[in-house]
């Protein structure tokens, strides 16, 4: 008894359904290649530690290695270890040749000044300054009279002081060889003190500016890293005084260190941004 047509396109869908699955379980199974290749860069893997690794057979892995060596994504060595390739390196050339600041941290910026009911500044650093680039305003608030391209010293921002936390000590030892003009009343410019304030950023996670830029804004701010876990920018909530209390500070603090990770993460950095006990710590 032959089968009738209905029951050939179930046993036709079954048969495709089932080589989907099985495609997408190779699949899988060389992203893991290369992911364990990832995180063992330096030594490589054999063929019996990759088996071990993704669970499965040394003929299975040795058939999904073929086409990754073909396109140079991954390379035996002469000892028979295996390696990332060459053609990993283009990739990620490719991938940060397009990343853009702005355009990776709009979207969490919007979400930070959102949570925060605050208006939230994004900054690139550029020699002893920071430079705005984006600012997410709440108009149901007051209005900041900061603008986009205005440029401050990292000295006396609270994006700047994040930015010197999660930096070299040659930067902060090239700010401090410079004037430091106070700019409110409030403005740290004693070397020693602003030493002692960037040590705290690191450890704590984040910097504050207390009125120290304008005289009655607050500011919370935390680092951008990108793929080397250099200090590239910074993200920022700010609020009159009187709309951000101390409590309120201690409040922010975490949601502005997360949103910061988030784009450093989106930067290509792999610890997902700046972490306490910074570099200056």
């Amino acid at each position: 008894m032959t089968a009738g047509p209905r029951a050939t396109a179930t046993t036709a869908a079954a048969t495709a359904d089932t080589a989907s699955r099985n495609s997408s379980q190779s699949l899988r199974r060389a992203l893991g290649i290369l992911d364990a290749l990832r995180h063992d860069a330096a030594r490589g893997l054999s063929l019996v530690e990759l088996a071990d690794v993704l669970g499965t057979h040394k003929s299975t892995v040795s058939r999904l290695l073929a086409p990754l060596v073909e396109v140079h994504l991954v390379r035996r060595t002469p000892t028979g270890r295996f390696v990332l390739g060459a053609g990993t390196l283009r990739l990620g050339q490719a991938y940060l040749e397009g990343l853009d600041l702005r355009t990776v941290a709009e979207p969490h910026l919007a979400a930070l000044m959102r949570a925060s009911g605050a208006t939230c500044h994004l900054v690139v650093h550029d020699g002893l300054d920071v430079v705005y680039i984006d600012k997410k305003e709440n108009t149901a608030v007051v209005r900041m009279a900061s603008r986009i391209g205005r440029r401050m010293p990292l000295y006396c921002t609270g994006v700047g002081k994040a930015i010197l936390a999660a930096s070299d000590a040659d930067l902060l030892d090239a700010v401090l060889e410079h004037p430091m003009p106070a700019v409110t009343s409030r403005t740290v410019t004693d070397p020693d003190h602003l030493r002692a304030e960037i040590r705290t950023v690191a450890q704590r996670g984040y910097a504050i500016d207390d009125r120290e830029n304008e005289a009655e804004v607050r500011c919370v701010a935390a680092a951008v890293v990108d793929h080397t876990e250099t200090a590239i920018g910074a993200l920022s909530v700010s609020a009159l005084a009187s709309h951000m209390p101390p409590a309120r500070v201690r409040e922010l603090g975490p949601l502005v260190v997360q949103a910061a990770r988030a784009v450093s993460a989106g930067m290509g950095s792999v610890r997902c941004g700046y972490e306490p006990t910074g570099r200056n710590a």
